[in-house]
């Protein structure tokens, strides 16, 4: 069940549409120019976190509305986040102590 978690967040447009309804739910037509790729594309990603759990939808006249299906969501997302920010900051920090004249050892 991880691994097909993990799998429904393996695509930037999927982590993007994720990003995008932690702050609040959203019509399918709200959410394509904010995720920006082509509403044929968006409804697959859609489809994909609808069934790995990640996102309900309702209707609500003719639009259809998202939203995370648990703030845990949201969580997982915000320590991805720390995690990358982790990694990053000890590449810079590994970046500079390889340059010449940066850092005096």
């Amino acid at each position: 069940m991880k691994a097909e978690l993990f799998k429904a967040l393996g695509h930037p447009a999927r982590v993007r549409v994720l990003e995008v309804l932690t702050g609040g739910e959203h019509a399918v037509s709200d959410l394509q120019p904010l995720v920006g790729i082509e509403s044929s594309h968006l409804s697959q990603q859609l489809g994909v976190l609808r069934r790995a759990g990640l996102v309900t939808n309702r209707k609500e006249g003719s639009s259809v509305i998202y939203t995370l299906s648990d703030p845990l969501v949201a969580d997982v997302l915000e320590v991805a986040k720390q995690l990358l920010r982790a990694r990053l900051e000890g590449t810079r920090d590994l970046l500079s102590d390889l340059t010449p004249g940066a850092r005096a050892s």
